[in-house]
């Protein structure tokens, strides 16, 4: 698999735009900037392989990959919190 160089780029920009979203909803989990483009990435996997077996449909383009991917790492977040939290939301 190829990727771009604009590609990558593309990538890494949803995965930070998407994990500074959950970080701020999800008050007290940003990991910076490293960590919020992780958890953006991460939660872009989370709801590719979760939203289209729910049959959920937001459209095309970037900025419903950020809401899907912002979606997605929000999940996360919260798994992460209740996990290392001892399941306080």
């Amino acid at each position: 698999m190829y990727i771009s160089n604009e590609g990558l780029l593309v990538i890494l920009f949803v995965g930070l735009v998407a994990g500074w979203l959950a970080g701020k909803i999800v008050r007290g989990a940003g990991f910076g900037i490293i960590g919020d483009i992780v958890i953006g990435i991460a939660g872009a996997l989370v709801a590719s392989l979760l939203f289209p077996k729910l049959g959920i449909r937001l459209g095309t383009g970037l900025v419903s990959e950020i809401i899907y991917s912002a979606i997605g790492a929000i999940i996360l977040l919260l798994v992460v919190r209740l996990v290392r939290g001892g399941g306080r939301l």
